[in-house]
């Protein structure tokens, strides 16, 4: 039995801690509302905003998860999250001089700024073109230079139960298709995002830096078409780019998994067509 914490124990915090609780660990769920904290998962109420918040570590922990996540789409927002709370946590850690045989960070393929529909891997230069993947390295980097063995998985676009925006959008008929613009997902479940993580710290010497995304990039208008199909709906109808009101934060480019699938994972939901029928059965 390992004592673990997931800092910012939300969507996929959660499901990892329910996941490692079922495996008999010791897990502790740190977020500012433990009241949300799903079963199995001890409470550690604190701020990762707020470094006095952070001086009674409940555990010596063995494994440490940061899975927070930013509470708006703006600068201030992703730096509080993601560099500012990372920095306050590893603080703290070395401050009661905890020795976790690993610590993870959960970042986003958003650190990428290619748009030209080429295949990205680990090795790939990271060059984001707004706040959000500056802040996001920035807290990578934060990780890497800690002191502890250190583990960077950059997620691609999470879907999962509770997050069926798209297949909504669809059923009440407002989804448009965006003419003349390749915007293509590199998608990863809910479910498949706890697996990994689960699965690399259970690695004897895991790497680095992880690319999570399932086994199939799907353009959004692809999609779209096949999630009307299992409704028995028609294609939705097609909008220019500058007809469509929300700017789609998506890309035209293609990331590989190839080395978490040298790392012997599995995907319970190997595409986007594994993963969606699930949130479509009744």
């Amino acid at each position: 039995m390992s004592e673990i914490l997931i800092a910012g124990c939300g969507y996929v915090g959660g499901a990892l801690g329910q996941r490692l609780a079922r495996q008999g660990h010791r897990v502790w769920g740190l977020r500012r509302d433990v009241s949300r904290l799903p079963e199995g998962i001890r409470p550690f109420p604190a701020d990762l905003a707020r470094p006095e918040t952070l001086t009674r570590l409940p555990a010596r922990f063995d494994y440490v998860f940061y899975t927070a996540g930013a509470t708006a789409f703006t600068d201030a927002a992703y730096r509080a999250a993601y560099v500012e709370g990372a920095r306050n946590l590893l603080e703290a850690l070395r401050a009661a001089s905890q020795e976790p045989r690993r610590v993870f960070f959960t970042s986003s393929t958003g650190v990428y700024g290619q748009d030209d529909g080429a295949w990205l891997d680990e090795d790939s230069p990271a060059a984001p073109l707004r706040f959000s993947g500056l802040r996001l390295l920035e807290g990578e980097a934060i990780f890497h230079e800690s002191g502890y063995p250190a583990t960077v998985v950059r997620l691609g676009g999470i879907y999962g139960p509770g997050r069926t925006r798209l297949i909504d959008q669809v059923r009440d008929g407002s989804a448009r298709r965006v003419e003349g613009r390749a915007v293509l997902l590199n998608l990863i479940h809910r479910d498949d995002c706890a697996g990994i993580l689960h699965h690399l710290m259970d690695l004897d010497a895991p790497e680095p830096l992880y690319l999570a995304v399932d086994n199939e990039p799907v353009e959004r208008n692809v999609l779209l078409c096949w999630v009307a199909k299992q409704l028995g709906l028609p294609p939705p109808p097609v909008a220019p780019a500058e007809g469509i009101a929300e700017p789609q934060r998506g890309g035209n480019r293609r990331f590989r998994n190839d080395r978490l699938a040298a790392s012997g994972y599995c995907f319970l939901f190997p595409t986007y067509r594994e993963g969606y029928a699930a949130l479509l059965r009744p």
